[in-house]
């Protein structure tokens, strides 16, 4: 299965990516060039500076942003932004910054990349002058973790209730079905909505962030347990479950012990391909307003101040936030073609 998985050239590209994405979200206070709440009211929707290395015609080693003058319109109101080439920021590594713990217990102020004076906005700053790239990091880690605990969930109710539908059938394989079928026939957004507006707005972020964990794993079960479902059916006539049924193994045993490692491969490709559903659904949540909220960092918040016709117009960097979440959807997408390709015997990459 490995050595099918590595011939899938973009699956394998799009694991590294996703790979990358982890790395810095587990890692995002040292990766992330500021804190998410350092702000200056003097750089209020000001546009990215772009990474140069050319000066005066003349290539340089060093990479290195200009600096950008803000000026007041007293008509609109809006500042306007322009680059001060006389002001010259070379990018350095390992620079000391913003103080911070990391996962709370280690401290440190040394960030991977920075300047040591000056202003660094790659994916410039938002309306309180924080700045986009090192929120979009801190943020990573609450939308690309949803759907790993969405998915952990969601594998232990699609296991359980598949197993048991397509280990006995009957009676209780009918009732069953009967339930996936309606809660796949209410559409998916709705009913995620009815189960955000049930928490309690009393809640704390941490509470907010694993009831939505909890509502997404909820809805989100029903496709595993039909694979499994689907796979104990065409199981439990075999040989080796019969052979261990006469022997006088539990249900648990053959269930646990004999069928689902047969098809664990399948399994994981299905769990891969239903991460992105998760990651959506927490930031379509949170864009609408049913989901976190300020203070939490998620990419669906970051995503709410592009909500505005007049701030997406004059600041379009704010959706930035939004092309990272159709990145790792489509490496979770592509990840997940790859391996349930590489678990099919019968397929041919």
């Amino acid at each position: 299965m490995r050595w099918k998985f590595m011939r899938h050239r973009v699956a394998v590209l799009c694991l590294g990516i996703l790979v990358i994405f982890y790395s810095c979200v587990l890692f995002a206070e040292f990766v992330a060039p500021y804190s998410p709440t350092h702000h200056d009211t003097d750089y209020m929707y000001m546009p990215p500076q772009p990474i140069r290395f050319v000066e005066n015609g003349r290539f340089q080693a060093r990479p290195f942003v200009y600096g950008m003058v803000g000026k007041l319109d007293p008509k609109t109101f809006k500042t306007t932004y322009t680059v001060d080439q006389t002001q010259k920021y070379p990018i350095h590594l390992l620079v000391k910054g913003d103080p911070y713990k990391m996962w709370g217990l280690i401290p440190g102020d040394v960030h991977l990349f920075g300047v040591e004076k000056g202003t660094l906005f790659l994916f410039g700053t938002d309306k309180q002058g924080r700045d986009v790239l090192s929120r979009i990091i801190h943020g990573g880690r609450i939308s690309l973790s949803v759907g790993l605990l969405g998915i952990a969930i969601s594998f232990i109710i699609g296991i359980m209730i598949g197993g048991i539908s397509g280990y006995f059938g009957g009676t209780v394989d009918l009732i069953i079905q009967r339930v996936i079928e309606f809660i796949r026939s209410v559409p998916t957004l709705p009913l995620w909505m009815a189960f955000s507006v049930a928490l309690p707005r009393t809640w704390s972020v941490v509470q907010i962030y694993f009831g939505i964990v909890v509502i997404l794993s909820l809805v989100g079960w029903t496709g595993l347990a039909r694979v499994v479902r689907g796979k104990f059916m065409s199981l439990r006539e075999e040989e080796y479950v019969m052979a261990a049924q006469l022997n006088g193994a539990s249900e648990a045993r053959i269930i646990f012990r004999h069928m689902l490692p047969s098809f664990a491969s399948h399994i994981i490709a299905s769990l891969t391909l239903s991460v992105p559903g998760m990651i959506l659904g927490e930031t379509s949540l949170s864009f609408i307003g049913l989901g976190l909220q300020e203070p939490a960092i998620s990419w669906g918040v970051l995503l709410k101040d592009a909500q505005r016709i007049m701030v997406l117009a004059n600041s379009p960097w704010l959706l930035i936030p939004g092309v990272f979440v159709i990145i790792a959807i489509l490496c979770f997408n592509f990840v997940g073609d790859g391996l349930r390709d590489a678990a099919d015997p019968y397929a041919h990459i």
